[in-house]
């Protein structure tokens, strides 16, 4: 490995001064403060040492890195950061990054991202950073939006209510039944759908009340149901309707009863389409504890509550690309049904920087 120092007056300008000399694959060793110059202790000048170092062997194969697919690339690059990790361990490093990507990194960390997302982008945003010449706000943002968008492609599921039965469930406090009366007037007002509600949600004398008042405005029928065999003759009744929506239990998720009680209720088969109910207003280790406790339950698609009353998003980011599943809507207010819009990754992203200042 080759190794030099440099001594500079900020990161940005070691940091041109090191790509052009040792290449793009140098990486930092160590940075720190020093005073050069004066007399005698006397006008001395604050300036910035950092040690810089690069593979011989990456420099001489350079020629044939583009030949390589990315994943290769990457691993190369980790490999290389563990050997020099080995050899000359970093405690106490502390660098300066472009006062731009330091706006992006607290922007995102204000947005509750977690640490494993804000490591990809802020690597990405020096590289862009160091390639982009005048690269301001404006570009940035587009750019990330862009990243994010892409970073979140796999969220986006295309078809929905491809099963007769349609179930939501959720903790309490998300708005599972106004989610589903909006869902349900969505399918008679947008496909001419006959639908028929079913609540399990016998806990609440409210939420029975609440279901039946949204019944009556969309002319549908309800069946209440306490136990399994109640919801066995309730799938029977509606057996010739098109789409049945069942509203489930609103209980304390940290209780595992609830989820072995919705066991017991019925049966999570090939015939159903289950939606899990997040809100937008939840902690990150909520709604990560939530998607555990519901992880027994085979989830089809999540839903997205209460965008409108919440200006961070990271959350909601951190749990999509954790849990790995599709959403399906989101809702941004109380309205029936207009107060539902389709998720995309494109929507999400625009909330996440809505507060985002250009200068």
């Amino acid at each position: 490995m080759k190794v030099k120092k440099y001594v500079a007056s900020s990161m940005p300008e070691a940091m041109k001064v090191i790509r052009a000399e040792l290449g793009p694959e140098a990486v930092i060793l160590k940075s720190r403060s020093v005073k050069v110059g004066g007399f005698m202790g006397v006008f001395t000048k604050k300036k910035l040492e950092v040690i810089a170092g690069v593979d011989d062997q990456v420099k001489k194969t350079k020629k044939y890195v583009k030949k390589r697919t990315d994943e290769q690339l990457m691993k190369q690059i980790d490999e290389l950061k563990q050997l020099i990790a080995t050899v000359h361990p970093l405690r106490n490093t502390v660098v300066e990054y472009p006062l731009l990507v330091q706006k992006v990194i607290s922007y995102l960390q204000h947005q509750e991202i977690e640490e494993r997302l804000l490591k990809e982008v802020r690597d990405k945003v020096m590289e862009l950073y160091y390639t982009t010449p005048s690269l301001g706000d404006k570009q940035v943002v587009e750019w990330l939006k862009s990243w994010f968008e892409d970073y979140l492609s796999y969220s986006e599921r295309s078809k929905v209510f491809q099963k007769k039965y349609i179930n939501v469930v959720g903790p309490t406090g998300v708005g599972k039944t106004t989610t589903l009366a909006k869902l349900a007037a969505s399918c008679i007002l947008e496909q001419n759908k006959r639908v028929a509600f079913i609540t399990t949600d016998t806990y609440r004398i409210s939420a029975i009340d609440q279901l039946k008042t949204y019944a009556s405005i969309l002319n549908v029928p309800i069946e209440v149901c306490y136990n399994n065999e109640d919801f066995q003759q309730a799938l029977q009744i509606f057996n010739e309707y098109d789409i049945v929506f069942i509203d489930t239990a609103g209980r304390n998720f940290l209780d595992s009863q609830y989820i072995h009680d919705l066991h017991n209720m019925m049966s999570f088969n090939e015939h159903m389409e289950t939606f899990l109910v997040l809100a937008a207003t939840a902690k990150m280790a909520d709604l990560r504890k939530v998607y555990q406790q519901f992880s027994s339950i085979p989830i089809d698609s999540i839903i997205l509550t209460k965008l409108d009353e919440t200006t961070t998003f990271g959350p909601i980011i951190n749990v999509l690309t954790e849990c790995q599943l599709p959403a399906s809507f989101m809702t941004i207010g109380q309205d029936v049904p207009d107060d539902l819009e389709k998720y995309t990754a494109e929507k999400i992203v625009d909330y996440l920087f809505g507060d985002w200042k250009h200068e």
